[in-house]
């Protein structure tokens, strides 16, 4: 097709360039201006005119095939990239639905996270108050005990000090007559418990 057009060109220049001769004298220009009675301005008008004619009559089936072939490609094309924008357009709304949707799910999947991390948060505060609840009490009941424990061996310890104290008191002012009364008085007792 270009070289058509190119070819095209070529004889136009050098149809033109043969037109007119600039060597040619104004005097031999004059004496050949009719030809049959015409002027030879009206035949080289008539002889460009049939031979545009011409060459678009030849050339009007390849150039018009391809003109139509080539408008039917731009159709063509232009309807795929309408198709293709189309596709685009549906994936771009596809693509940024989806894309709310993730960012809807990042967020929810954090405020769960949160709720979930306060919520163990309260529970090991919880488990943790009420662990020192029992390592308290605990504390108090082991204090509790050492301290009856305490009292315990510190009143047995007094008893004993004082059934010392008594006994060396004893031994020191009771005689012989007072152990035998005692012991008369305590086998009486016993007598009379068993009457």
């Amino acid at each position: 097709m270009k070289a058509i057009v190119i070819a095209l060109i070529v004889i136009l220049i050098a149809g033109f360039a043969f037109a007119a001769h600039p060597d040619e004298s104004h005097a031999e220009k004059h004496e050949a201006s009719t030809f049959l009675g015409l002027p030879s301005w009206i035949w080289k008008l008539v002889n460009m005119l049939v031979f545009f004619g011409l060459l678009g009559w030849v050339l009007r089936g390849p150039i018009g095939s391809g003109l139509a072939a080539r408008h039917q490609q731009v159709l063509r094309e232009t309807e795929e990239a309408r198709e293709r924008r189309a596709k685009a357009d549906q994936m771009a709304a596809d693509i940024s639905k989806r894309l709310t949707q993730v960012e809807e799910e990042v967020r929810l999947i954090a405020e769960r996270a949160k709720a979930e991390g306060e919520k163990q948060k309260r529970e090991l505060i919880a488990a943790a108050e009420a662990e020192a609840q029992k390592i308290l009490q605990g504390a108090k009941t082991e204090v509790d005990n050492r301290v009856k424990l305490a009292r315990k061996e510190l009143t047995e310890y007094a008893g004993e000090l004082a059934s010392d104290r008594a006994e060396q008191l004893l031994r020191e002012k009771i005689t012989d007559a007072d152990r035998q009364k005692l012991f008369r008085d305590s086998v009486n007792d016993v007598e009379r418990a068993r009457s």
